[in-house]
C-alpha cells in the first residue's frame, strides 16, 4: 500500500536498556502521515561492522532508510564513519557543516574545540540536514537519512528531511473495536482479507480487565472505496456472529487540542457524541457526557 522504509536505531545504550528509545514512534507517525510505511526496524550496537552490514542490507531492500544515533562528538559516535564505509566514500570535513558549528559555538561563547569539530565530518557526497535545536547537522546520502539520537534533535532533522521527500497520497484508515477474543474472529478476518485485496488489515488484541478485553482491528487503504467495502464486509460478518463492535472512522474526525491533567493532548471528535484520544499507537474512547469540555482549550 505504501512506499516502504526501514529504521535503524544505533546505540549500545538502547540495547542495554539504559535508555528507552523515544524516536521510533515519532518517525513511524510522521512517515505514515507522509504516505510512507515502515516495513522493518532494527537496533544495532556502536560497532562499525554491524552498522555497515545493516545499512548495506537495508538500503538495498527499502526505498528509504532512516537511522538514529551515533553522530555526536564522542569516541563511540561511529555512525558517520560507518556510513562512509558502507558507501565506500571518504569521511571528510564538510565546509558548510564546519561553518554552521563554528558560528553556533562562537555565538554561545564556547570553544569550538577538536572534539566538537568531529561533528563536521560528513561522508563525501552527502547533503546536510538542518538541525534547528543544536546546530550539528544530520545528512542524507542516496536513500539513507542519518539523524541524531536525542529525540528533540531527531524530530527537527526528520521534519527538515521530509521537506525534500515527496508526500504520497493520504492513507485512508478506520478502526473497529471488537468485544470478543481474537480466536473468535480469526476466520472472519481471513475471509475479509481474501475478499478485499486492496486493503491492509491488522489485528491487535487488548486486555485491560476481565470485563474489558477484545481486539482492535485496523483497516487502511489508499483507495477509500476499497476501505469502505472492507469495513462493510467485516461489519456484516461480525453482525452475523452476534459479535459487538465499535467503528472508529479517523478520516471524519476533526482535530482539537485540549488540556488533560495539565498537559496538552491531541483529541479527535466524531459524530456519535464520543471522543477518541489518540496516543499515536492507541485509541481510547471517552463518553463526552462524563467530561467537561471548554471550547478548544479546556479541561477533559
Amino acid at each position: 500500500l505504501y512506499e516502504n522504509a526501514s529504521v535503524l536505531i544505533i546505540g549500545n545504550e538502547i540495547l542495554s536498556g539504559r535508555t528507552i528509545d523515544k524516536n521510533f514512534n515519532y518517525i513511524a507517525t510522521k512517515l505514515d502521515e507522509h504516505g510512507i510505511s515502515i516495513s522493518e526496524s532494527r537496533t544495532v550496537s556502536d560497532i562499525e561492522e554491524e552498522i555497515i552490514n545493516a545499512v548495506n542490507e537495508l538500503r538495498k531492500r527499502f526505498k528509504y532508510v532512516f537511522t538514529t544515533g551515533g553522530i555526536g562528538p564522542t569516541h563511540d559516535d561511529v555512525t558517520a564513519a560507518s556510513i562512509a564505509k558502507a558507501f565506500n566514500v571518504k569521511l571528510e570535513v564538510n565546509n558548510e557543516a564546519y561553518k554552521i558549528l563554528e558560528d553556533y559555538y562562537n555565538n554561545l561563547g564556547t570553544e569550538f574545540n577538536d572534539v566538537r569539530q568531529r561533528m563536521a565530518r560528513i561522508p563525501k557526497g552527502s547533503k546536510l540536514i538542518k538541525n534547528q535545536i543544536s546546530a550539528a547537522p544530520g545528512f542524507n546520502i542516496e536513500n539513507v537519512y542519518v539523524f541524531a539520537g536525542i529525540p528533540k534533535v531527531m524530530q527537527s532533522m526528520l521534519n527538515e528531511a521530509l521537506k525534500g521527500i515527496e508526500k504520497k497520497d493520504k492513507i485512508n484508515k478506520s478502526t473497529i473495536m471488537v468485544d470478543a477474543p481474537e480466536g473468535e474472529i480469526a476466520k472472519i478476518l481471513e475471509k475479509t482479507i481474501k475478499n478485499n485485496i486492496n486493503v491492509s488489515i491488522g489485528s491487535y488484541p487488548f486486555y485491560n480487565s476481565k470485563d474489558d478485553y477484545g481486539v482492535k482491528i485496523e483497516i487502511s487503504s489508499l483507495d477509500n472505496n476499497s476501505l469502505i467495502k472492507a469495513i462493510d464486509d467485516l461489519k456484516v460478518q461480525l453482525s452475523k456472529e452476534s459479535i459487538k463492535y465499535k467503528w472508529i472512522n479517523f478520516n471524519n474526525m476533526t482535530k482539537k487540542e485540549l488540556i488533560y491533567e495539565g498537559k496538552a493532548k491531541t483529541l479527535f471528535f466524531y459524530d456519535d457524541d464520543k471522543i477518541i484520544q489518540y496516543f499515536k499507537d492507541d485509541a481510547t474512547a471517552f463518553n463526552k457526557k462524563k467530561h467537561e469540555i471548554i471550547n478548544e482549550k479546556g479541561i477533559l
